[in-house]
């Protein structure tokens, strides 16, 4: 069965924490998992290959982005609803 896209997300937001799946929580933030903002980059870049998505994320000014990263479960909900998006 094919991962959903919480898992997905998760999976790789661990990965760049470089934390168990089971350790990343869905009301942390990024910054409390340890990702600092290249970490951030990079997440944003495996989520947009693993979903061939584009992100609406400026990493410039991540605050100006329709892209809410401010946990983990408002990345996952972005992303989700951008996967939807891509189908509909």
């Amino acid at each position: 069965m094919a991962k959903s896209v919480k898992d997905q997300v998760i999976a790789i937001i661990a990965e760049q924490a470089v934390l168990e799946v089971e350790d990343v929580k869905m009301d942390a933030s990024l910054n409390d998992l340890g990702i600092d903002s290249l970490g951030l980059v990079e997440s944003i870049f495996a989520i947009e290959e693993a979903f061939d998505i584009s992100v609406p994320f400026n990493a410039n000014d991540p605050k100006a982005s329709d892209f809410d990263i401010s946990s983990v479960a408002s990345v996952v909900g972005a992303v989700e609803g951008l996967v939807a998006d891509q189908k509909a």
